[in-house]
């Protein structure tokens, strides 16, 4: 049984700002049950203190950040979620729809599908779509494209950023694209 992780008010309050922030900064809304989204953060600090990042408080992590990296929140599902349902997975980002109470949030099929660590599973896909441009193989670039698997930002680099000057993630974040 994992260990009892204590969080604190001024913790949970201090993010629960931060999310608010970041997501109205970045476009985003986050769920307007002030409760529920409390109760969202509070998980991703139970995360954040047991695992070292901050993954979905709704799934199962491995423990294993590179496993989880797709997980760590903003996950990477965010964005296909939030176009085809209205909300993430676990309801932390909403639509705007929601966000005003026009519409209610409503189950999110799980996503995630076993894949290679720290890949996406779209990148065999990419990778396929990428050899099959040209008879001889894969373009060759001067130097390699970098994505953002939280907001698809593309850097033509020879490492990526340390942080996405779009969403504000960390490196471990990125993928190779090209």
């Amino acid at each position: 049984m994992p260990e009892k992780v204590t969080v604190t008010d001024a913790e949970l309050d201090a993010l629960c700002e931060k999310l608010d922030r970041d997501a109205r900064a970045s476009g985003y809304f986050l769920n307007p049950d002030k409760g529920f989204t409390r109760d969202l953060a509070h998980g991703l600090l139970v995360n954040t203190k047991r695992y070292g990042y901050a993954c979905c408080p709704c799934r199962l992590a491995d423990g294993d950040k590179q496993k989880d990296l797709d997980l760590i929140c903003p996950c990477d599902y965010r964005d296909p979620d939030l176009s085809e349902y209205g909300a993430c997975y676990c309801a932390l980002y909403v639509s705007r729809d929601i966000a005003e109470g026009r519409k209610q949030a409503q189950p999110v099929p799980e996503r995630r599908v076993s894949h290679r660590p720290g890949t996406s599973p779209a990148q065999g896909q990419q990778d396929a779509a990428i050899a099959s441009q040209t008879e001889q193989g894969p373009l060759k670039l001067a130097y390699p494209v970098w994505r953002c698997k939280v907001c698809g930002y593309l850097a033509a680099r020879n490492a990526p950023p340390e942080i996405c000057p779009i969403c504000k993630v960390s490196k471990d974040r990125f993928e190779r694209f090209m």
